[in-house]
């Protein structure tokens, strides 16, 4: 398997964690972020806790996981519309 980079600050690469998708220049996993945004962690607290990440690669990995979703279950697509958190 070789690198994937999925988005701008995305990426997939076996030789990093195992393969699971970080964050670009990290060893954070994705999922790992996002589920401490479900369970209702801030942008900023995360940040604090991660200082390599940027608030744009954590708003892209919450845009692309709703896309995700989107097209899993058959919604229809919408046009990306940028949010700031």
């Amino acid at each position: 398997m070789h690198k994937v980079e999925v988005g701008e600050y995305l990426i997939i690469d076996p030789e990093i964690c195992h393969g699971q998708m970080t964050f670009k220049g990290t060893r954070v996993p994705v999922d790992t972020v996002l589920t401490f945004l479900a369970k209702g962690y801030s942008v900023d607290q995360l940040l604090r806790s991660w200082p390599e990440l940027t608030r744009a690669a954590i708003e892209e990995a919450i845009f692309l996981a709703s896309q995700s979703l989107q097209v899993r279950y058959g919604a229809p697509a919408r046009e990306a519309v940028p949010v700031s958190l």
